[in-house]
């Protein structure tokens, strides 16, 4: 039997989750967990993307910045902006929105991404330890998936 499960109603819950999590660990003293989102060139369904995980980690309080720079920006300004950032310790998270344009090597660049910053979780270092089961950041759909199987406890 076909069962229909609300993606509305989980989003709703996890982000009531995280929003907690989030004012417990301000609370506790500790500031505020900051985002840093790279966005090269005008693909409008990347921006369009962007802004909605930059409004998602503002309704559970977290910080961030979206970091635009042009399509026809070199690869290696685009590694030196992300070891800035990798070495920036008021950054907690960065992702570099994909796809990148044809001239930028993406594996290249997701693996300057730090793999304790790598929040899609497409860092070598990750994705390896996400396929051996140890603990990694998780691409954001199957962790989605897994996480709708978990609540639901359909699929299993």
């Amino acid at each position: 039997d076909a069962v229909v499960i609300s993606g509305r109603k989980l989003a709703r819950q996890i982000r009531q989750e995280a929003r907690h999590e989030v004012q417990q660990w301000v609370a506790a003293g500790n500031r505020r967990p900051h985002l840093s989102v790279v966005l090269v060139g005008e693909n409008p369904a990347s921006h369009s993307y962007v802004l909605n995980k930059t409004k998602a980690a503002a309704d559970v309080g977290i910080s961030s910045e979206t970091i635009l720079r042009p399509a026809s920006i070199s690869e290696e300004e685009l590694l030196e902006l992300i070891a800035k950032l990798n070495s920036d310790t008021a950054v907690d998270g960065l992702l570099v929105q994909l796809p990148l344009p044809e001239h930028i090597d993406e594996r290249r660049v997701c693996n300057a991404v730090s793999p304790h910053k790598d929040v899609d979780g497409f860092h070598v270092l990750n994705v390896g330890r996400m396929c051996l089961d140890q603990d990694s950041m998780l691409p954001a759909t199957p962790r989605g998936v897994w996480e709708i199987i978990q609540r639901t406890g359909e699929g299993i």
